[in-house]
């Protein structure tokens, strides 16, 4: 097959949104909720354990729905990750001349990724004539996306510089990016001298407090 046919495949697949199979854990939160329920009877063996069973299977289905699948949480990170330098060359591309789409369309494919992804569908929308709302709605599912996306379409609207805009996005992205890793890293601070505390004060307590409290008591009685 000509390389030029397979570029235009995985060129299509990406407008398509396509990121490639995936197994989809939801749909096996009802079964194994459905399974737990069942064991809980079996185990149980009598019809006051069929309650027991509901609660657990209906338990299990809604905590398990909340977990955040892996891939999910992967796709989020890096969106997040990707964004102030997605606005940093949204930016540049703006100030060097390019309209919106085009600007969007390189950025796109600069940064690959579902972020990449959704700034093609962002640019493909605005070439085909959608309202600047519908379009810039694409990026609004990413962490700080709703401010680039209302941004942008406050410059349609008004006609402000976009750039301008989103420099400072970028900015104030990075910045609240390096305050929450440095209140991670206090956390995880507080966390790792938590175990040493709790193992450090029993030790203390038999090894330095008890045999003075013996030795007065023997001195007393």
């Amino acid at each position: 097959m000509p390389l030029t046919v397979l570029a235009a495949r995985r060129r299509l697949s990406r407008l398509r949104g396509d990121t490639g199979p995936a197994v989809d854990a939801r749909r096996l939160v009802r079964p194994v909720a459905v399974l737990a329920a069942v064991a809980v009877v079996v185990i149980g063996g009598n019809w006051l354990s069929v309650p027991v069973g509901l609660a657990v299977a209906v338990g299990l289905d809604r905590g398990l729905r909340r977990i955040e699948p892996p891939q999910a949480r992967r796709q989020r990170l890096r969106e997040a990750a990707d964004l102030p330098l997605a606005a940093d060359l949204l930016a540049a591309a703006l100030r060097a001349g390019a309209p919106v789409d085009r600007a969007g369309a390189a950025v796109a494919d600069a940064i690959g990724g579902p972020l990449g992804l959704r700034l093609e569908r962002v640019a493909r929308s605005l070439r085909l004539g959608a309202e600047p709302q519908q379009a810039w709605d694409q990026v609004s599912g990413v962490a700080g996306g709703d401010r680039l996306a209302a941004a942008a379409v406050r410059s349609s609207a008004s006609g402000a510089a976009l750039a301008g805009a989103l420099t400072r996005l970028a900015d104030d992205l990075r910045a609240g990016r390096s305050t929450r890793a440095e209140a991670s890293a206090r956390r995880a601070g507080v966390l790792i001298v938590l175990p040493l505390g709790l193992c450090f004060l029993p030790a203390f307590i038999v090894a330095g407090l008890v045999p003075v409290i013996v030795a007065v008591l023997g001195d007393i009685l």
